[in-house]
């Protein structure tokens, strides 16, 4: 077997809050997307990065994800974030931090989601 990526579904009560903190933020841009479906839903990508963002209020409720994303150049992303989106930054871990485990590592959330980015 062999996988070439991981696409991970994420489920907001509004999908504008997602575009907010992938497309604004994080610089995602829109693959593909149906936004007048019953369903709203679009696929984001950035870099060996691709993610599904789903309008669905009952699978919001029920999915609260935390995503990790590795970086080699994590200073710059923090300096980036918390510049243009610093209402986003974790209160837990809202500066970069060397973990006991090794990994230099921050945080931001929006109402659904966390993220967790990781320098090893």
């Amino acid at each position: 077997m062999n996988f070439t990526i991981l696409v991970p579904s994420i489920f907001y009560t509004e999908i504008s809050e997602g575009l907010k903190l992938f497309v604004d933020c994080l610089q995602f841009k829109v693959e593909h997307a149906d936004f007048k479906s019953a369903q709203p839903y679009c696929v984001l990508k950035k870099d060996g990065c691709k993610l599904m963002l789903f309008q669905d209020k009952q699978l919001a409720k029920e999915h609260n994800p935390e995503l990790r994303l590795e970086t080699q150049n994590i200073e710059e992303i923090f300096a980036k974030v918390s510049a243009s989106h610093p209402h986003l930054l974790h209160p837990n871990l809202n500066k970069v931090t060397l973990r006991p485990w090794g990994a230099k590592e921050f945080a931001i959330a929006d109402k659904q989601l966390g993220i967790r980015f990781q320098q090893w």
